[in-house]
C-alpha cells in the first residue's frame, strides 16, 4: 500500500464508505478511519467548530482531529449533488474550507468537487481527478470505479433487507455472520426518520436504535426503503421538492409510511441548530396530524443530550404505543 488516506467516520461515511473503501483499495491507497464517536472526540469538535454549527458538523471536526496525525492526506470531498436534482446541506459544501481554515497541523485535503448537474460523467471525472492525485492511470481508475459501484449496490441491497449501515458494513466484511441477516423479534415496529449521520452514530443518538430494540421494537429507517418507492412520492403534496438531498428523502419516507400505515409509530430524530431539519420537522408534523392513528414524536439531539432523559422519553412513548395497540388490536 502507498499513502495512508484518512476518512472521518462521520457525515457521508454512513452512506458512501463502502464505495470509497473499495475504490481506494483497488488503486492501492491504504484507508484509515477514525474510531467510533466518544465524548473526547465530540468535545474536541465542539471546541474547534463554529458555535452555531449543528452537532453532526461539530462531530466531524472531532473525527478529523482524531485522524490528522494518523494519515498522509484527508478525504473530504465537496459533495454538492449526486442525483442531479437536489443538493446537500450548505455546510457540506463548505466543509473542506471550514476544516482547512479552522484546524492547524492538517495533512493535505483532497476536496474534489462532485456535482452530478455538471454532466452525466461528472462523478466519474471526479474520481479520475482523485486518481491523478495518487498518480494512478486512467484504466486503473475506471476499473476501480466500476468495482466500487458494484460494492455500493451490494451495500444498498443489504440496507433494503433491514440492516443498518454499520451492520451492513460488518456483514460485507464477514458474510458468515448470519446473525446480522436475521430480523429482530419484536411486537412493535417504529419508523425512525432522520439523517443517517445522526441516527446511526450511537453516541450522538444516545444509542437510540439499540434502546428501541431492547424495548421490543423493530426499526425501519429511510435507508431500508427502496429509493424507487420514495421516488413515487414525488413532491409530497408540496409545490416543489425540498432542496436538500437528505431532507427530501426523509420527507418522502414519512409521507409514504404515514399513508401506508405499516408502522406502529414514527419518530423523527432532529439535530438542534440544523436549518433544513427545522423545516423538515414541521412538514413531517403537519403530515402526522393528517394521520392521527399513527403516533408521532420528535426527538432533538445536541452535544448536551443526556442518556437518562432520552431513555425516559422513549420508555414512555413505547409504553403508550404498546398500550394503545393492546386496546385497539385491529389497528396496523
Amino acid at each position: 500500500m502507498g499513502k495512508r488516506l484518512g476518512i472521518p467516520s462521520a457525515l457521508l461515511y454512513y452512506v458512501y464508505y463502502p464505495f470509497w473503501l473499495a475504490f481506494f483499495n483497488e488503486i492501492g491507497v491504504q484507508v484509515v478511519t477514525s474510531k467510533g464517536t466518544t465524548k473526547s472526540i465530540l468535545d474536541k469538535g465542539v471546541r474547534e467548530a463554529l458555535a452555531d454549527a449543528c452537532v453532526p458538523i461539530k462531530l466531524f471536526f472531532g473525527h478529523v482531529m482524531e485522524l490528522k496525525n494518523k494519515c498522509d492526506c484527508l478525504f473530504i470531498p465537496r459533495v454538492v449533488c449526486l442525483n442531479g436534482k437536489t443538493i446537500y446541506c450548505p455546510k457540506f459544501l463548505g466543509l473542506p474550507d471550514m476544516i482547512r481554515h479552522s484546524l492547524d497541523g492538517l495533512p493535505p485535503i483532497i476536496d474534489v468537487r462532485i456535482d452530478a448537474r455538471q454532466g452525466r460523467l461528472s462523478k466519474l471525472k471526479a474520481f479520475l481527478e482523485i486518481g491523478s492525485y495518487f498518480g494512478v492511470g486512467r484504466n486503473i481508475v475506471l476499473k476501480a470505479y466500476c468495482k466500487a459501484m458494484l460494492v455500493l449496490r451490494r451495500y444498498h441491497r443489504l440496507l433494503r433487507k433491514g440492516l443498518n449501515p454499520l451492520e451492513a458494513m460488518e456483514y460485507m466484511e464477514n458474510p458468515n455472520n448470519k446473525k446480522l441477516a436475521l430480523p429482530p423479534k419484536a411486537n412493535l415496529k417504529f419508523a425512525v426518520l432522520g439523517y443517517p449521520y445522526s441516527i446511526y452514530d450511537s453516541f450522538i443518538s444516545v444509542n437510540l436504535l439499540d434502546k428501541l430494540k431492547n424495548m421490543g421494537v423493530s426499526v425501519l429507517t429511510t435507508e431500508n426503503i427502496n429509493p424507487l418507492v420514495l421516488a413515487w412520492q414525488k413532491n409530497c403534496g408540496l409545490p416543489k421538492r425540498l432542496f436538500w438531498t437528505f431532507s427530501d428523502a426523509v420527507l418522502k419516507a414519512a409521507y409514504y409510511l404515514f399513508r401506508r400505515g405499516r408502522v406502529d409509530a414514527v419518530l423523527h430524530l432532529t439535530a438542534f441548530g440544523c436549518g433544513p431539519d427545522s423545516i423538515l420537522n414541521k412538514f413531517i408534523e403537519l403530515e402526522a396530524k393528517q394521520h392521527g392513528d399513527i403516533p408521532f414524536m420528535t426527538l432533538m439531539i445536541d452535544e448536551h443530550t443526556g442518556e437518562a432523559g432520552m431513555t425516559t422519553r422513549l420508555e414512555a412513548f413505547v409504553d403508550m404505543v404498546r398500550r394503545r395497540k393492546e386496546v385497539s388490536p385491529c389497528q396496523n
